[in-house]
């Protein structure tokens, strides 16, 4: 089986009055695309080889999720700008700061951290009506695990998190495009290749009479060109919010939704 990971360094997806998509993709196309996020960091160490766990802006845990929509995907991103709109031209939220600012910027988009809390409700409540599930791994961020398993290098600790999220979604499919949040850090194609091959390799051990993918794509996509993104980010929010702050509730919310969440590098149990 020759296995191929492509890249496209942008796909630019422009929505027009009507909420068409220029991608005009078929409704099967649900079924082999995956719309990807990340949420926390993963720095480990400042300069001078600093410990810095535990220091303010420095996140305890690094989370990587993979949402799949069961629904066509047009549909759903209608669903999503028209949520913003509202949310853009209502006047209860027209004088907030955060909003404001990304219409004077680049246009308004769904974004949890930023969003107020009636906005959040609205869109965990748009979440729950979507037929979709979404997957997660919470890694844990241990001195002794980075620099054991990972050889202390972020590339390294960022590519094993990748390849847990992804040798699940290698079954069953020969086809599979990773529609995947812009970071700049994090997603180079080094970075992605790594964690892509690394979990073809596991998905091969794993199912080995049913593996079937030969081709898998990333696309690199920006909040304000591809709706959905801002859906996974709202999970990665909620679940960030559990394991940061202890505040099970916006979980709770969305528990239907979630389908794997798996933590790794702690004895925490699979949530």
């Amino acid at each position: 089986m020759n296995f191929t990971p492509r890249f496209y360094k942008e796909i630019v997806l422009i929505f027009c009055m009507g909420n068409r998509s220029l991608f005009n993709e078929k409704p099967s196309t649900s079924h082999y695309h995956r719309f990807l996020d990340e949420a926390g960091d993963t720095t480990f160490f400042g300069k001078g080889n600093i410990p810095l766990l535990g220091t303010s802006g420095v996140s305890n845990y690094f989370l990587l999720g993979m949402l799949t929509i069961h629904e066509p995907l047009h549909e759903v991103r209608s669903r999503v700008i028209n949520l913003q709109s509202n949310i853009l031209n209502d006047p209860y939220f027209s004088p907030i700061p955060s909003i404001l600012k990304k219409k004077n910027k680049s246009g308004y988009y769904l974004h949890a951290k930023d969003d107020v809390p009636e906005v959040r409700k609205m869109v965990f409540e748009l979440i729950v009506s979507i037929d979709c599930h979404f997957d997660a791994v919470i890694g844990k961020k241990e001195y002794h695990i980075y620099e054991k398993k990972h050889n202390g290098n972020q590339a390294e600790f960022y590519a094993d998190m990748l390849s847990h999220l992804l040798q699940n979604s290698m079954s069953g499919h020969q086809r599979v495009v990773l529609n995947i949040a812009h970071r700049s850090r994090c997603t180079t194609h080094s970075n992605l290749e790594k964690g892509l091959q690394k979990a073809f390799v596991i998905a091969r051990h794993r199912y080995p009479d049913s593996l079937t993918l030969n081709e898998a794509f990333f696309n690199i996509q920006y909040p304000t060109t591809e709706p959905i993104i801002n859906l996974a980010d709202y999970f990665l929010w909620a679940l960030q919010r559990m394991v940061e702050r202890g505040e099970k509730r916006y979980v709770d919310f969305i528990q239907s939704r979630m389908r794997n969440i798996i933590t790794l590098y702690s004895q925490g149990d699979d949530i």
